[in-house]
């Protein structure tokens, strides 16, 4: 019998009325949305449901948006009674994972991935950082482009290993300039400007991070009742202390999806289960092995259709 990994996406998949059908389905779910709203003081769930899609799309907003919807999606995914041997997210969505875990509660996530939101919003002067996703060139060779970029124009790391073919390069707005007009050197065939607030997963959100650890050194968190795949290190982790590293240290590392998912077919993973928004990570997990059985949890009609 083989194994399963629920996932949970993180920014990019959110869409004004995400999760609405949920919401009007499952008490369960409203009750998760509803406590984001009490947990912040203000109403997520009208930026969630009613937009405007550029107010969804501030990173403040966006986190605790997604993170709410994925959970919602999760609790009316309690009913089938599945449970996972293995949980990961991308990115933000490791903060999902961490609640379907047992480690966070999700007052406390959601609270911190508002402040995460901020911190890294905050961290680098707007237009002063940038990020772009490199298509069709080998990690190595990408990673030795940036390196030489660094030196010449401004410093520009790997910030989101997602499939074979897809890099996201992060860093400074020249650094990444220099990628967008020398990707061809690392063998891509594309590379695309990000409309993002700032340079994620590079080394200058040292200062978001810092801020994110005495935030994270507050907050209550309890040993993960199932493995989660660690962002940085693509590795098992259950211990809370260690957790709590992870994510400080995730913010300014590069996200290790591909290796996450590599990690988790070796251990005898056939099904991914991606619960909330959109179908980001099907995609993604499709370029990195075909052979899987991958299930969205992202509406009413699709749980059902999963019948799991």
């Amino acid at each position: 019998m083989g194994k399963t990994a629920f996932v949970f996406p993180g920014q990019g998949a959110q869409a004004v009325g995400m999760g609405r059908d949920i919401y009007e389905a499952f008490p369960s779910s409203r009750a998760i949305i509803d406590a984001a709203d009490e947990a912040l003081g203000f109403r997520l769930s009208d930026i969630i449901f009613q937009g405007p899609e550029e107010l969804l799309k501030q990173t403040v907003n966006t986190q605790p948006a997604l993170l709410a919807v994925s959970v919602a999606f999760l609790e009316a995914l309690k009913t089938s009674g599945l449970k996972p041997d293995f949980v990961a997210g991308h990115s933000l969505g490791e903060y999902s994972a961490l609640v379907a875990a047992g480690t966070l509660s999700f007052a406390d996530a959601v609270r911190t991935v508002r402040a995460r939101g901020e911190f890294m919003e905050q961290a680098v002067p707007s237009g002063q950082g940038a990020m772009a996703a490199v298509l069709g060139a080998e990690r190595e060779a990408l990673a030795s482009l940036c390196a030489s970029a660094s030196a010449e124009a401004g410093a520009v790391e790997l910030a989101n290993v997602n499939c074979p073919g897809q890099i996201v390069v992060s860093g400074t707005s020249a650094g990444v300039q220099a990628i967008v007009e020398r990707g061809k050197e690392a063998g891509a065939k594309r590379v695309i400007p990000l409309e993002v607030s700032g340079p994620f997963h590079s080394s200058l959100m040292k200062p978001a991070a810092d801020r994110l650890k005495d935030v994270l050194a507050g907050v209550e968190m309890q040993d993960a009742t199932v493995p989660v795949i660690a962002n940085v290190t693509a590795q098992p982790v259950t211990d809370s202390g260690e957790i709590r590293k992870l994510l400080a240290e995730q913010v300014y590392s590069p996200v290790l999806w591909e290796d996450s998912v590599r990690y988790l077919i070796e251990q005898g993973v056939d099904t991914f289960v991606e619960i909330g928004s959109g179908t980001v990570l099907a995609g993604l997990i499709k370029k990195i092995d075909k052979s899987v059985n991958i299930v969205p949890i992202n509406s009413v009609e699709a749980l059902k259709a999963a019948a799991l």
